[in-house]
């Protein structure tokens, strides 16, 4: 073990970004005060962290995963603009008696959640900069870039009456990975299908590559907070309703329920009382999956609105539609526009 304090800053930084990829665009990169590089478009800007004990614990840590998570949450807000990604700025706070292992790890998973969006949008993306510190906590905090040509960037507030509603990768599976974590399950000892949706919590895998087959989208979100939840922030942004059809969100329900027989086993001891959202009968696999589905973010699925005279290219779902109103609803039930938020609202 080779302990971060034992090395210095400019060593560890140097040794992490050994698998740096150069970029045509990137004219100074990590090294200097700043980096200096040459978007090919307008640039369209994100932020996003993960804070220990607050988005992660070490109980679970994967330091690749988690490495992984950080670009995946940070790409996929750029690709959701209709943006392709240009580089990322990563600002990392770690205990110094770290194992500069466990850094190389993290910057590995950086690469390849990177590259593996580069692949699908035939674009490099490298790291042009960041920072470096020490903390009690561990903090990882991305900023990632990109770009759109002279047309406008994909907003949330284009949706309109009559579009189709669909979706591009998954939802709820992260939300059931965490759940079965809190139930003491960890990936070595899981099943392959219950392993599997934990890995997409800790590791999430946006499909960049169905971006380019969309074809033309009034309205665009990175489904990361949950589904009810973001659905309702395009409702609000766009000034329309949302109906989703519970008959096509049965493909995402149905390889949930393994999950949630397990969850609804290791709760029952405890007499959790889960209830459905109907009120006071005792939750169902069903209930929770739909659940996961509806409510649970880090998926970072793509939703898009499209009239409805276009047809999805591959990788999209149709999953409802955009009408007049202003809330969602489940087969024109309104839905709770619930997910997450780290302040409770």
């Amino acid at each position: 073990m080779t302990r971060l304090s034992e090395l210095g800053e400019s060593h560890i930084i140097s040794r992490v970004l050994t698998r740096n990829p150069t970029s045509a665009h990137v004219i100074v990169g990590p090294g200097d005060d700043a980096a200096v590089t040459a978007p090919d478009g307008r640039l369209v800007s994100t932020a996003d962290m993960l804070v220990e004990n607050e988005d992660f614990t070490r109980d679970w840590l994967d330091w690749e995963l988690l490495g992984r998570k950080a670009a995946a949450q940070n790409l996929a807000d750029v690709c959701a603009m209709g943006a392709y990604p240009h580089g990322l700025l990563v600002s990392l706070a770690v205990p110094d008696d770290t194992d500069i292992a466990c850094l190389e790890a993290l910057y590995s998973g950086l690469f390849a959640e990177a590259e593996r969006a580069g692949l699908a949008l035939d674009r490099t993306v490298p790291i042009i900069g960041g920072d470096l510190s020490s903390s009690n906590l561990i903090v990882i905090a991305i900023t990632a870039l990109g770009t759109v040509g002279q047309t406008s960037a994909i907003l949330r507030s284009g949706a309109r009456p009559g579009d189709a509603l669909f979706l591009a990768g998954t939802v709820g599976r992260a939300a059931a990975g965490l759940d079965l974590l809190f139930s003491g399950l960890r990936r070595d000892t899981a099943a392959p299908e219950l392993a599997a949706l934990i890995d997409t919590q800790l590791g999430p895998q946006p499909d960049y590559g169905a971006l380019l087959t969309l074809g033309a989208a009034s309205a665009m979100i990175d489904v990361s907070d949950g589904l009810s939840l973001d659905l309702a922030r395009v409702a609000a942004a766009s000034g329309v309703g949302i109906d989703l059809d519970r008959a096509l969100l049965q493909e995402f329900v149905d390889p949930l329920l393994p999950a949630a027989e397990f969850v609804l086993a290791a709760r029952a001891p405890a007499g959790s009382g889960d209830a459905d959202r109907a009120g006071g009968s005792a939750m169902t696999a069903e209930d929770l999956a739909l659940a996961w589905v509806l409510d649970g973010g880090e998926d970072h699925g793509f939703a898009a609105s499209s009239p409805s005279s276009q047809s999805p290219g591959v990788g999209w779902r149709r999953i409802g539609r955009i009408r007049t109103g202003h809330d969602v609803s489940l087969d024109g039930t309104p839905v709770p526009a619930s997910g997450f938020s780290h302040f409770g609202k």
